[in-house]
């Protein structure tokens, strides 16, 4: 491709999308004519003013302004549980919770119950 045919073919597709831009902007002022004459008899209907619309619409919160502006979500406050099960060897210790230690697993597995790691209150 020559530096001449590149230049014709740019050039014809910029007029293209000149074009397209035209007609798109047409199309859009076309359909929102229908749009502001509605909005504007019922404005008179209900005698809204344009102050009042105004003043509501500065009001209004964005998305993005309401997302910034609210407050953050109070975080869970995280309690401790008290140990249930002590190892007498080592003094770890567990709460009972999730995934049981090794040394409960290792225990359970020589035969022996969980209820003899219970620590006493």
């Amino acid at each position: 491709m020559t530096r001449d045919t590149y230049t014709a073919l740019k050039q014809k597709i910029e007029k293209e999308i000149v074009k397209l831009q035209k007609q798109a902007q047409a199309l859009q002022e076309k359909r929102r004519g229908p749009i502001i004459t509605s909005i504007v008899q019922s404005m008179r209907e209900y005698e809204i003013t344009p102050e009042e619309i105004a003043a509501v619409f500065s009001k209004t919160p964005t998305r993005k302004t309401a997302r910034k502006s609210a407050a953050p979500a109070p975080k869970a406050v995280k309690r401790t549980v008290p140990p249930k099960y002590r190892n007498p060897e080592t003094g770890d210790t567990w709460t009972g919770r999730g995934k049981a230690p090794r040394w409960i697993s290792a225990a359970e597995s020589e035969g022996k119950s969980r209820d003899q790691f219970l620590i006493q209150n």
